[in-house]
C-alpha cells in the first residue's frame, strides 16, 4: 500500500471523507483551519455538503440536524470554539445521535495562544456540558492514529448512538508524517430512529431529550441510567492503550497525544542510562484506561503523569492508582511544548537518580 506526505488535518479530513462523512459544518479558527478548508474542496467532489457556518453555535446545531435524519456529520473547532459547542453536545448525547466532533487544541485558558495544547481534557472527557453524559474520546498520537481513529470515531458513533470527540492538538495538526489509506468500505448502519419524514403511513417519529410532559415523572431519571448503561459498555469493550516496556519497569510514564511522542525518546533516554522506566498511553481518554493503571500499580515503585496543561489527566491516574504507588506530574500550560531533556530530568528524581 502506497503512502503519502500530509498534514495531520488534512489526514483526519481525508480520513472522514473515506468513512463516509457527508455533512460537514464549521467556522474557522487556527490551528484546525485546513480541516475546513480541505473539506470546502472535498464535499462537493462526493456529494456532500459543506458550509461554512455564522459561528460555532450554528455548526454544531447543524451537526445536531444532519445527524437527526441519519448522515454521517462532522465538526471541528479548537478549544474556544468547542467551548460554545458544549450545550448542544448534552443536547446530541442526550438524544442519542451519533455525531464526530474534533478538537484541534491550543493553549489556553480565554482566547489564549495558536500553539498545541492538551488543557481541554477536562473538557473532553468530564462532559464539558451540563447533566449527566460522556463523550467517547480519542486521543491520536501520531498522523496514521488519526487516519484509523477518525474511520474507527464514525463508525463507534453509529453502534452507540453517541457523540465521538477526537482529541489532537496543535502539534499533530500541523506536522507532516506519510500515511497509508486503508482499503474500506463504510460501514452501513440501520437507523430505524432516524428523521425521514412520515412516508406512506408509516408513525412520525421524534428525537427529544425533553421529558418534563404530564404523566412522564420519572422518565428523564430512567433515561439517564440507560445513558449510564450505554457508557458502561464502551467501558467493558471500547478501552484503547498502548503499554511500552512496561514488563520489567519499575517507573511507569503515562502520557497521550503529543506528550506521549516525547515521552518515548525521554523513555528511550532515560533507559539507555539504566533506569527501568516504560509508558502507559490511553488512546481512548474517555473511557480510561484504568484498569491497566491499576493493574500497573501493583508492579512499578513510582508513576509519572506527563501533559501540556498544569494537571488533569493525573487526577484520573491517582484515582486509578488508589494510593498503591506515588504519582508525580510534570506538565507545561498556555501551549509550552514538553522538553525531552525536562521528561528524563523528572524521570530520574522519580528514580531517585536526580
Amino acid at each position: 500500500m502506497s503512502k503519502v506526505l500530509i498534514t495531520g488535518n488534512e489526514a483526519l479530513a481525508e480520513a472522514a471523507v473515506r468513512a463516509g462523512c457527508r455533512r460537514y459544518f464549521g467556522y474557522p479558527i487556527t490551528p484546525q483551519n485546513e480541516i475546513p478548508e480541505y473539506m470546502s474542496r472535498r464535499m462537493p467532489e462526493v456529494g456532500g455538503t459543506f458550509l461554512q457556518a455564522e459561528s460555532e453555535l450554528a455548526a454544531i446545531n447543524m451537526v445536531y440536524g444532519a445527524a437527526a435524519v441519519g448522515e454521517r456529520a462532522m465538526t471541528s473547532s479548537s478549544g474556544p470554539g468547542i467551548s460554545l459547542m458544549q450545550e448542544a453536545l448534552s443536547f446530541i448525547a442526550a438524544s442519542e445521535l451519533p455525531a464526530v466532533i474534533v478538537n484541534v487544541q491550543r493553549g489556553g485558558p480565554g482566547l489564549g495562544s495558536i500553539s498545541a495544547s492538551q488543557a481541554d481534557y477536562f473538557q473532553a472527557v468530564k462532559g464539558g456540558g451540563h447533566g449527566d453524559y460522556h463523550l467517547l474520546v480519542y486521543a491520536p498520537s501520531n498522523l496514521q492514529e488519526i487516519v484509523d481513529l477518525t474511520i474507527r470515531a464514525f463508525d463507534k458513533a453509529d453502534e452507540y448512538r453517541t457523540p465521538v470527540m477526537i482529541l489532537a492538538d496543535g502539534v499533530l495538526g500541523q506536522m507532516m508524517e506519510p500515511v497509508e489509506w486503508p482499503d474500506i468500505t463504510p460501514k452501513v448502519f440501520e437507523k430505524p430512529w432516524a428523521l425521514t419524514g412520515a412516508k406512506d403511513g408509516e408513525p412520525g417519529k421524534v428525537i427529544r431529550s425533553l421529558f418534563m410532559l404530564p404523566g412522564e415523572d420519572g422518565m428523564l431519571e430512567q433515561h439517564n441510567y440507560r445513558l449510564r448503561e450505554k457508557y458502561e459498555r464502551m467501558a467493558a469493550h471500547e478501552v484503547m492503550v498502548e503499554q511500552m516496556l512496561m514488563d520489567d519497569a519499575e517507573i511507569s510514564v503515562v502520557a497521550y497525544g503529543t506528550a506521549a511522542r516525547i515521552a518515548k525518546s525521554a523513555i528511550a533516554a532515560a533507559r539507555s542510562e539504566g533506569i527501568r522506566v516504560g509508558l502507559i498511553r490511553p488512546i481512548t481518554l474517555f473511557p480510561f484506561p484504568e484498569k491497566a493503571v491499576a493493574a500497573a500499580a501493583a508492579k512499578v515503585s513510582r508513576f509519572l503523569v506527563t501533559e501540556m496543561n498544569l494537571g488533569q489527566m493525573v487526577e484520573d491516574v491517582r484515582l486509578a492508582v488508589n494510593g498503591k504507588s506515588p504519582v508525580a506530574f510534570y506538565g507545561r500550560p498556555g501551549g509550552a511544548i514538553l522538553a525531552v531533556n525536562d521528561i528524563v530530568k523528572k524521570i530520574k528524581e522519580a528514580a531517585g537518580k536526580g
